[in-house]
């Protein structure tokens, strides 16, 4: 793609996210919105593959309708309460209209099905994109309009999410399809305290997006797409791989990586809310996302490909890790210790 047109699409996926963001006013969330969506689809379709088109069309169809659902509740709030402010949501066909867009724009359980298949359609980079930038306007929006949702129809979704995103994770083997089941369960934690603490919400998003791409762009560095391939890797990189597997874990949410902090405080928090029931169903769901993190880590690291004298060679050799890469894997492993810090953030 060309460089201007690349930075272009960039820019503007940046402004759709600052206007929908800092927006008071459905209609300048809704353009923020139209904003995203039109700049990330030329980045979905970019390689001219049969794949890359379908992806970019599914993606197309599914946040128009989104997007159009949003428009007609935010219109229908108008119409019956005179209020175009977002935190002014009071009509209850608004709310319940406003809850399927943003399940849709999100992929939320069961409005899913369109992630995986996009995901899949897209290069390493652009699925990194969907999965944590593309995600932060409609998450924001959910946090804005929380007071005036269905907490129980929101728990039964994220429940259902964290339950569909690890039993379809489980027997895959294309490792943008295992990242993208591990979004929706991921969605799920975030939705069911959604009502209870939107601040832990907006936390469990950073955090997760932070592990995210660290996992993204390690695979970006060893071009790797699926488990066949991610076998092979050990021998090229070893350190990345080693830390690779330090991210699946933390993303699987095991102490003491970066990625318990968020469960952790969301089970203390749904507990104080006298919810000990959902607690523990999501807590138990999330053992079907720690399998298939287990066994990405299983074949990144201890299983070795059968090859030559030749190919391990491979060994000594010395690539260069993006900076980048390693700052967000050394935060997504450690920083367990700050949270104390990370609860006092506004």
């Amino acid at each position: 793609m060309n460089p201007q047109a690349k930075l272009i699409f960039s820019m503007s996926l940046l402004l759709g996210t600052t206007v929908t963001i800092s927006s008071n006013h459905w209609v300048m969330a809704w353009t923020g919105l139209e904003i995203n969506t039109l700049a990330i689809l030329p980045l979905i379709s970019k390689s001219h593959h049969p794949r890359a088109i379908e992806a970019s069309t599914k993606y197309f169809l599914i946040q128009a309708t989104a997007s159009t659902l949003l428009l007609f509740s935010s219109m229908t709030n108008a119409w019956f309460t005179g209020q175009w402010d977002i935190t002014q949501l009071n009509h209850p066909m608004s709310c319940m209209l406003l809850t399927t867009a943003i399940s849709m724009k999100l992929g939320l359980v069961p409005f899913h099905f369109w992630f995986p298949e996009v995901l899949q359609g897209s290069s390493l980079m652009t699925s990194l994109l969907l999965a944590t930038i593309m995600k932060f306007p409609p998450t924001v929006l959910l946090l804005l309009t929380s007071p005036s949702l269905n907490p129980t129809l929101l728990s039964m979704m994220a429940i259902a999410s964290a339950a569909l995103g690890g039993w379809m994770g489980l027997n895959q083997t294309q490792i943008r399809k295992i990242l993208a089941f591990s979004s929706i369960s991921h969605l799920g934690w975030m939705t069911i305290i959604l009502i209870y603490s939107p601040k832990l919400t907006l936390i469990t998003f950073y955090l997760y997006s932070l592990t995210t791409a660290a996992i993204f762009l390690a695979l970006t560095s060893t071009n790797t797409l699926k488990l066949t391939t991610l076998m092979t890797t050990w021998s090229k990189t070893p350190t990345l791989i080693a830390t690779l597997m330090l991210i699946l874990l933390s993303l699987a949410g095991l102490p003491p990586l970066t990625g318990f902090l968020p469960k952790w405080l969301i089970i203390q928090e749904l507990t104080k809310q006298d919810l000990t029931a959902a607690a523990t169903v999501i807590a138990l769901l999330s053992l079907l996302g720690l399998f298939f993190y287990l066994r990405l880590a299983y074949c990144a690291t201890i299983t070795i490909s059968p090859s030559s004298t030749n190919y391990m060679k491979h060994w000594q050799t010395s690539k260069s890790i993006n900076t980048l890469t390693s700052i967000l894997t050394a935060l997504s492993t450690m920083l367990l210790p700050l949270s104390p810090t990370i609860l006092t953030i506004p």
